[in-house]
């Protein structure tokens, strides 16, 4: 699975961090126009199958016919401060719903969760909020506003001193390891890979809402 908006929600994912390297950033491939760079600041994302909810009406049903209300997060951004000790990203998001009976003013509460991975599986901490969405009279389509956010231990995000001098050290022709990628030594993929976070943001959905996505 990838990490696109979306990811698994088993959390088993890793995501690639690119672009251009700023201050305390480690260089790790450059050629062809692209630098690969550590970040101290996370991916941010949504799990596959927890961007959209969708409730039906009361009963085993769950054809169009039987159809509630449906809503989908979008429009996600985020900001990330890691000018100190501890890391905060923050993400603010949409999310759009549509109900298919339109008598009558409703609010609707839906939860969503706020996950931090480290390493591409180990859960450091997870949270769960709330977005209200109102629909006026005869209105068939509401937007509700959120934002989650999340601290990371600067500390945990970087490399140590001894691996950044592995892949750092300059490699003269002729010499011994003059050819080998450290990037290819398993020390060195260990460590790069308990410095990567991930921050998820989805609707924290139920077995049965969870599959429905899955399904369809």
């Amino acid at each position: 699975m990838t990490l696109r908006t979306r990811a698994l929600p088993a959390f088993a994912m890793l995501a690639a961090l690119a672009g251009c390297a700023g201050e305390g950033e480690l260089v790790l491939d450059q050629g062809l126009g692209i630098t690969s760079v550590l970040s101290t600041c996370p991916a941010v994302g949504i799990p596959d199958y927890t961007g959209d909810i969708t409730t039906f009406l009361a009963g085993e049903d769950r054809s169009t016919a039987s159809l509630d209300m449906s809503a989908a997060i979008t429009n996600l951004r985020t900001t990330c401060n890691d000018g100190g000790e501890q890391v905060y990203s923050e993400a603010t998001f949409e999310v759009h719903a549509r109900r298919t009976d339109v008598r009558g003013s409703r609010t609707v509460t839906l939860p969503y969760f706020v996950t931090v991975l480290q390493g591409g599986g180990a859960v450091v901490s997870k949270r769960v909020g709330e977005v209200t969405l109102t629909f006026a009279d005869g209105q068939e389509r509401a937007v509700g506003t959120a934002k989650a956010g999340s601290f990371i231990n600067r500390a945990a995000a970087a490399l140590p001193d001894d691996i950044r001098e592995k892949i750092t050290k300059r490699r003269r022709a002729g010499e011994v390891d003059a050819a080998l990628d450290p990037l290819a030594d398993p020390e060195v993929k260990a460590a790069i890979a308990r410095t990567r976070f991930e921050m998820l943001v989805g609707f924290q959905l139920t077995e049965e809402q969870l599959a429905y996505n899955v399904r369809r």
